[in-house]
């Protein structure tokens, strides 16, 4: 009979490569890896977070967590080369503004998605950020010349051009690459809030609602948000807390008042009733139902309906 030989130790590692231990750190390091590139180390310590809310917090709150899509990905019509950069929700008109960055334009939109007009920006290099304040007026982040518009909108407005409507110098930003990407207004601490998209930041500069902006802009003290970059911004007007996207992170943070993080609802396929994951998420903005709507380029919309 013949004998089986054993391999020695040296011999086996050579014909696998590599030792046992070597392999598991490989794994280790590449299961981060994914993790890392799926963002789920953005989501793990707010899952862990969200634990420790009560059922009392929770109603007081947002609460993303019960959110679900009703419409998903729903392509805005002949905008597929215009790059949707954010949107507001008008409570008069009980309609929709989102801005167009690549193709400067403002557009108006049903509560389901559909276009009712195109206004083109004139005068504006890269409009990023969208905000509804009081009486038709509409404040506009200009990412690329670090200003911020006032605009008076109304129905029978066709077009609107810069130099009409005061304009403010948001000074500079730490990556002047990526600069001011969003702005809120936020009614009941009358000041409009703005988003700085990388390293994320918040500043705040006082504001009745009207086209005048108070004293000058002040940076945000809140916690460090745990995010990529920051996208957009939303105030619930129900609860008066901060809704911030992060399209790097494909995520939707909830803040209270106090700027600490309660909630988050992830923009990943399979989650909060996606298909599939949102592209690039650039917009957000809530109605008084607590209905939230998103837009991501190049043209998609969507809308989140709290199921409990």
């Amino acid at each position: 009979m013949a004998k089986t030989q054993t391999l020695p130790t040296s011999a086996r590692r050579a014909r696998f490569g590599l030792p046992w231990y070597a392999w598991l750190l490989l794994g280790a390091v590449a299961a981060y890896g994914l993790a890392f590139a799926m963002h789920w180390d953005d989501r793990g310590l707010l899952w862990v977070s969200e634990r420790f809310e009560s059922p009392a917090q929770r109603q007081e709150s947002v609460w993303l967590p019960d959110y679900r899509a009703v419409i998903d990905a729903k392509p805005l019509p002949g905008m597929e080369k215009d790059e949707a950069s954010d949107v507001t929700y008008n409570p008069q008109t009980k309609t929709l503004f989102a801005v167009m960055g690549k193709n400067p334009f403002l557009a108006e939109l049903s509560l389901q998605g559909d276009v009712l007009r195109k206004m083109p920006l004139v005068g504006w290099s890269n409009p990023e950020g969208v905000a509804y304040m009081e009486d038709g007026l509409l404040a506009i982040t200009d990412e690329r010349k670090h200003t911020l518009s006032i605009v008076q909108v109304d129905a029978h407005t066709q077009a609107l051009n810069r130099k009409d409507f005061p304009e403010y110098d948001l000074g500079p930003s730490k990556n002047q690459n990526k600069g001011f990407e969003a702005v809120v207004w936020d009614p009941r601490n009358q000041q409009l809030v703005l988003g700085e998209e990388r390293p994320p930041a918040l500043f705040t500069w006082k504001s009745d609602g009207s086209q005048s902006l108070k004293g000058d802009k002040q940076i945000h003290v809140s916690n460090e948000l745990d995010l990529r970059n920051l996208s957009a911004l939303a105030i619930d007007p129900r609860t008066g807390h901060m809704l911030v996207l992060s399209a790097d992170s494909h995520l939707l943070l909830e803040l209270d008042e106090k700027g600490d993080q309660v909630s988050f609802m992830t923009l990943l396929g399979g989650f909060n009733g996606l298909n599939d994951t949102i592209p690039r998420a650039e917009g957000v903005t809530v109605d008084e139902a607590g209905n939230i709507y998103l837009v991501s380029e190049p043209n998609l919309f969507y809308r989140f309906e709290k199921t409990r």
